[in-house]
């Protein structure tokens, strides 16, 4: 392990200073290479969705894990996208001259050597190694057991084009020992790994974080809600309040718990439970709800938990306080949107709602990096300090200070 991380640091002199064109040709490389690989990685993908299905994956799980070959040249068009994105390396974010006549400029840099600790989806093992790749940084990725054959054929993919360019495959490669002692030492390796992204189950979080000698920039659960406002559009309500718990319930931007003004409770419970009925949802409500629609009565365990599947909460409240108040104890700080056609309101719930994406009449499954324009996302962060949110390629950069004298001395 520890020679690993010294050839890693190592790869940062190299990756660090790399022109910008050729970071874009090999990307682009990268990204034709997984096309002309794609039955490779589809075929390494069917063992990790055979052996998902013999461990009694549940089904959101698998379409988390799956890979064909739609997903796979999305994968590669997510590399393309990545490569066209502006250089965030090197841009002079301020300068100035101060009284002493020393030209100062504050310039953005890589951050180095990140390791990336996620579960479940392969297609992330491309992502990062694509925002890393652009940044500057090395990236070391640790992805779930689940996915193990997924994830180590894409890595030998796109390790086989650093090959080809003369550039050192631990620029991009998995974690030598993937076991739970392997990310114990790996999280407390500070003077070779700059970061650890953990994304993943509140348990790992949990771990990375009280354990981790290395920053930790968290990407926690997806506790997301949705409130619908008494003064709501009750189709528009409807149809993005189905989005955001049924488009894809397994992931992180799906809406958990759905938020309803009582004097509308009456009128839009109804048509709301024969939609996520015909979606095949599992419904739980408070007691107010189950004076509407019967259903399972939900309890405070059951809004703290991120279902990731098709499962959801119902509260039953009065009025935009009491939700925001709800949203409060129970969010994760992810993604929390509210459906009403009340500006002052929908003003209210913007500017008191602590979360990285507030929504007004949309779906929080919009919080995504690829949606946002940065081509593809690390995770999205719930930290407040350095990133938050769908975290890119300018997430992944940090700044140092140019100084330039004459002479001068204090």
């Amino acid at each position: 392990m520890r020679n690993f991380l010294k050839r890693a640091k190592n790869a940062t002199q190299i990756i660090a200073t790399l022109d910008t064109k050729i970071k874009n040709r090999v990307l682009l490389q990268m990204s034709q290479a997984l096309l002309d690989n794609s039955s490779y990685i589809v075929k390494e993908n069917n063992k990790d969705m055979l052996n998902g299905k013999r461990g009694g994956l549940n089904p959101a799980l698998l379409d988390r894990l799956l890979l064909d070959r739609g997903r796979v040249e999305a994968m590669a068009q997510s590399l393309a996208e990545i490569a066209s994105l502006q250089e965030p390396v090197g841009k002079v974010l301020e300068g100035w001259i101060n009284s002493e006549n020393l030209r100062i400029e504050k310039v953005s840099v890589p951050i180095g050597v990140i390791g990336v600790i996620y579960e479940s989806r392969p297609n992330v093992t491309s992502d990062v190694a694509g925002l890393c790749f652009k940044s500057g940084n090395v990236a070391i990725l640790k992805g779930g057991k689940e996915a193990e054959n997924s994830n180590r054929a894409v890595a030998q993919v796109l390790q086989s084009v650093l090959d080809d360019n003369a550039l050192p495959k631990e620029i991009i490669s998995l974690l030598p020992d993937s076991s739970r002692d392997g990310v114990a030492r790996l999280i407390k390796e500070d003077s070779f790994v700059d970061l650890i992204v953990p994304r993943g189950g509140e348990g790992l979080i949990r771990y990375i974080s009280q354990n981790a000698s290395v920053p930790v920039v968290k990407h926690d659960k997806g506790l997301c809600h949705t409130y619908i406002h008494k003064d709501a559009d009750p189709h528009k309500a409807i149809s993005i309040a189905i989005n955001a718990k049924c488009q894809r319930p397994g992931v992180c931007n799906a809406m958990e718990t759905l938020i309803i003004d009582k004097p509308i409770a009456k009128k839009i419970l109804p048509p709301l439970y024969k939609a996520f009925i015909d979606q095949g949802t599992k419904l739980k409500g408070c007691a107010t709800t189950r004076e509407f629609i019967f259903i399972e009565l939900a309890t405070d365990e059951d809004f703290d938990t991120e279902y990731l599947a098709n499962s959801l909460n119902i509260k039953v409240v009065n009025g935009v306080d009491e939700a925001i108040e709800h949203i409060t104890r129970f969010g994760s700080q992810h993604s929390e949107a509210i459906i009403t056609e009340n500006y002052t309101v929908a003003e209210k719930f913007l500017n008191r709602v602590d979360a990285s994406c507030v929504y007004v009449n949309a779906s929080t499954r919009f919080t995504d990096g690829g949606v946002f324009g940065f081509g593809a996302e690390v995770g999205i962060s719930t930290n407040k300090l350095h990133a938050r949110g769908p975290m890119g390629i300018r997430e992944l950069t940090t700044y140092k200070f140019k100084i330039y004298g004459n002479g001068q001395t204090r």
